[in-house]
């Protein structure tokens, strides 16, 4: 066997390796369309590039982020040629903050990107297309947001408390002068906080905060160490002067700090109260929310006296509607906190057909006492890994008609595939604008048992 000369490099199949892309490079690149994230896709140097801040047709200067194999991440550094769909961002704070992504695009192109996220995701993964598309369920563009979380971080070197929202792709934090997405009630609020924050003797002490709107506005304090009596005075005369409760969270759980008023939201078609407490989960978004109640009682159409069940029912966001149109509903979820909420809710509102439990829902359900029985439909609202292991069991239930609610298109799409194999058809879905300004898509949608 010849030796190999020392003067010769090993080089892998293919030839040499291209050298990375460092961050902090400018490139030029032309925008072919937009990725389901509401990034530009653009292709250079073999190499695929998502960018931030970009419409499709636009040629622009962008300022690498981070690279990895064949893909890159940047953001829009300068326009060189704008799309003529382009509009001016109504928030100063866009092209920075992480909060909104999409206030460049239209309305009407932010709902068409999510339609299509959602009818490629349903076709990928579970090779389906419903026999019908419902029109998008939408509400205000702006001001709507009745829930918000600030980060809170002390700056050592400059011996300042941030206060604001996280930067797109990075951990530094935003001071906001404005936030239009967020309801009138928190706008103010959230703009005076900063100061009164770093007025405290130990503005060290605060981990983050939490804005809620509903009957009555609500902050939450979150503290790594205890506060101060001081401290704690000063937030309450915040709160005062701007109509809020005060509540605090250290170890524990959010408890009000001294007496507070009951704290909840309205779902004003059904004439119902949720109370609930902040830490608890909440549709940030009252108008689509309370459409897409709407529409999934209009597809699920139940019939007084017919049982059924909603899974991760949450406060009774679902399960009270229904049992005030009729239905006896059995409500399932797996924190026991929101199942004595969800079944003081019921009470308070006078629905005693409305029960509720609790059941760790990646285990098989059928045989619970509360399923024997059956159930005529099932509607459930899983968080964003889905419900993979329970829609498997969906046939047992008894039920023929399903109303899925999603936060996540792709694990829809594979829970609706389990579905079709238990005989369950897709005759309708559609996408739920709950998050205007930004590329995420919450959909709906309905099952029929055929065989």
């Amino acid at each position: 066997m010849a030796r190999r000369s020392p003067s010769l490099r090993f080089q892998p199949a293919g030839g040499g390796r291209k050298p990375g892309v460092p961050t902090g490079k400018k490139q030029t690149l032309t925008i072919e369309r937009l990725a389901h994230d509401g990034r530009g896709i653009a292709f250079h140097d073999g190499r695929t590039w998502f960018v931030e801040g970009v419409l499709p047709g636009e040629q622009a200067d962008v300022r690498v982020l981070g690279a990895r194999s064949q893909v890159v991440d940047a953001r829009l550094e300068r326009l060189i040629e704008a799309s003529p769909a382009r509009q001016p961002e109504r928030c100063r704070h866009a092209r920075d903050c992480g909060g909104c992504t999409l206030q460049h695009a239209t309305h009407a192109d932010q709902l068409a990107l999510k339609q299509r996220t959602l009818a490629d995701q349903l076709q990928r993964f579970a090779d389906l297309v419903p026999e019908r598309w419902a029109e998008p369920l939408t509400g205000p563009a702006f001001g709507y947001r009745r829930r918000a979380r600030l980060a809170v971080r002390w700056d050592d070197a400059a011996g300042r408390l941030e206060v604001g929202f996280r930067a797109a792709a990075s951990q530094r934090i935003v001071a906001l002068t404005e936030c239009p997405v967020l309801v009138q009630p928190l706008q103010s609020l959230a703009l005076a906080l900063p100061d009164a924050l770093r007025a405290l003797a130990n503005p060290r002490a605060i981990g983050h905060v939490e804005l809620f709107s509903g009957t009555a506005e609500a902050l939450l304090v979150r503290h790594v160490t205890p506060l101060p009596p001081e401290d704690i005075q000063r937030l309450r005369a915040f709160c005062d002067a701007h109509q809020a409760q005060l509540w605090l969270q250290g170890a524990g759980a959010p408890e009000p700090a001294g007496p507070a008023q009951p704290l909840g939201y309205r779902l004003e078609r059904w004439d119902l109260t949720l109370a609930w407490r902040p830490g608890d989960f909440v549709q940030v978004n009252a108008a689509v929310n309370e459409a897409m109640i709407g529409q999934a009682l209009d597809w699920l159409a139940p019939q007084p006296g017919e049982r059924v069940l909603d899974l991760f029912c949450g406060l009774g966001n679902f399960a009270l509607p229904l049992a005030r149109q009729g239905s006896d509903v059995i409500g399932v979820e797996g924190v026991r906190d929101m199942v004595e909420r969800a079944a003081g809710n019921a009470e308070r509102n006078g629905l005693s057909h409305a029960h509720f439990y609790q059941a760790d829902l990646s285990k098989p359900l059928a045989d619970a006492p509360w399923a024997r029985g059956g159930f005529d439909a099932v509607l459930l609202d899983p968080p964003r890994d889905g419900a993979f292991e329970l829609v498997q069991q969906m046939s047992r239930l008894g039920a023929r008609r399903v109303v899925y609610v999603s936060c996540n298109p792709a694990t829809l799409a594979r829970d609706a595939a389990a579905l079709g194999r238990q005989g369950f058809r897709l005759r309708q879905a559609g996408v739920l604008d709950m998050f205007p300004q930004t590329a995420h898509v919450e959909a709906m949608a309905y099952f029929e048992r055929t065989a």
